[in-house]
């Protein structure tokens, strides 16, 4: 919007900063889409293929859960730097078309929309479970899975049975929306209340500075960041190391080290 001139007034992308994206989307999203599966359908993920569309911060949260569950972990990425990440985080990496075939707990976490679309669907094993954790309901293709069932039914909270032309079920959870929050309580307090501080003093900054503000998009100082962290692990009760001058200064210099 700003690129556009659209842009009415000045934003500051919390959504940036480390203390949001490496702990809100990462931990509270991979807790919270395993918590709402569950809650969805009690299957029992260790021994399952579990594919994760898009290795972004909330397909690492996600795939790193369901590792701990003792699922075998599958990732699809369109970018191949992160596919390359995910691969040497030990998961296995491949194509949609390919992972169709495959899995047995498919979570898109992409941000994007037509992830699963509908020549997925008839290459879908029995039982496959589907569903969101991304954006909105747009990653799976909710509609498309409608014209082409013969029939679904609801089974149990957020969770609706579809039964394909080839015989196949398939399980679609919550209409396709967020898992995480639709079918469970989304992110734990601990986390967020790294994501909300961000919020609170982003508010405090535009109320300071708004009239040297232009409508544009900011990011949030590293000093916050740092600020944010040292307040959580000090509400922990974790004491960190801090450095020397001497540290300092040879951190900042050319003159020693190689």
């Amino acid at each position: 919007m700003a690129k556009d001139g659209k842009l009415k007034y000045p934003i500051i992308a919390v959504n940036n900063a480390e203390t949001k994206w490496d702990f809100d989307n990462i931990y509270g999203t991979g807790q919270g889409t395993v918590d709402g599966i569950l809650r969805s359908t009690s299957v029992l993920l260790a021994g399952k293929n579990f594919v994760v569309a898009g290795y972004g911060h909330c397909g690492k949260g996600v795939a790193m859960r369901a590792r701990g569950m003792g699922s075998h972990v599958i990732v699809t990425e369109v970018d191949p730097i992160q596919a390359l990440k995910a691969r040497m985080e030990g998961f296995e990496v491949m194509q949609m078309d390919d992972a169709a075939k495959v899995g047995d707990v498919f979570v898109t976490a992409t941000g994007c929309k037509e992830v699963i679309v509908e020549k997925h669907f008839p290459l879908l094993k029995e039982g496959a479970v589907l569903c969101n954790t991304g954006h909105f309901n747009v990653e799976v293709d909710a509609k498309a899975l409608d014209g082409l069932a013969k029939s679904k039914e609801e089974i149990r909270a957020n969770c609706v049975r579809y039964t394909l032309p080839n015989g196949k079920h398939v399980y679609l959870l919550a209409e396709g929306r967020l898992v995480n929050l639709s079918a469970a309580e989304g992110h734990p307090s601990e986390v967020m209340d790294l994501s909300f501080s961000n919020q609170v003093l982003a508010l405090l900054d535009i109320v300071k500075k708004h009239k040297q503000m232009k409508p544009d998009v900011y990011e949030i100082p590293a000093e916050q960041d740092q600020k944010i962290a040292t307040l959580k692990l000090q509400s922990m009760g974790i004491g960190i190391d801090e450095l020397t001058p001497e540290q300092k200064k040879y951190l900042n210099s050319y003159a020693e080290g190689t």
